[in-house]
């Protein structure tokens, strides 16, 4: 599902690995000659190398990092919306005022 998930961002695996997690150097992965199933052994192992939230919705599957990046997969937003930390996202019109 994960190789999926990467070829359908249009990405490969790797750029779905948390890089600056200990567990990712103690474990040699910045090795650009390790394999996918390597890298997918290891996050299998170590669920925590997972960068997400991946998403998926009928518009796309998109790595939603930073979150706001989610506002492009969903329906048209209706008002304001604003991220947990209180910065605005969406104005009163529906507009995008923050950049991704």
């Amino acid at each position: 599902m994960l190789l999926q998930l990467a070829a359908r961002i249009g990405v490969p695996l790797r750029d779905l690995l948390r890089d600056k997690e200990p567990i990712f150097r103690e474990l040699g992965l910045k090795d650009k000659n390790l394999s996918d199933d390597a890298l997918l052994d290891a996050l299998e192992a170590h669920p925590i190398l997972l960068n997400r939230p991946i998403v998926v919705t009928p518009k796309g599957v998109r790595l939603c990092r930073p979150s706001e990046l989610v506002i492009d997969l969903l329906p048209p937003q209706r008002g304001e919306f604003f991220k947990e930390n209180g910065e605005r996202i969406v104005d009163e019109r529906g507009r995008r005022v923050a950049s991704a």
